[in-house]
């Protein structure tokens, strides 16, 4: 099978939308999974640890 130029384009037009679909559906279920909430909190809670301390 020779994957030239027009190959990679029609399987782009054809799959690539169904491909960032699922992606997307993936990321989602990871981020809104129950056991990762206290994660995404303590990260959201750390970055602002480091930034409250005054310059010296």
């Amino acid at each position: 099978m020779i994957v030239d130029h027009d190959t990679v384009v029609h399987f782009a037009k054809s799959w690539g939308l169904f491909y960032l679909i699922g992606f997307f559906a993936v990321v989602c279920v990871y981020t809104f999974w129950p056991s990762n909430r206290q994660r995404f909190r303590d990260a959201k809670s750390k970055i602002l640890e480091r930034d409250d301390k005054p310059c010296r």
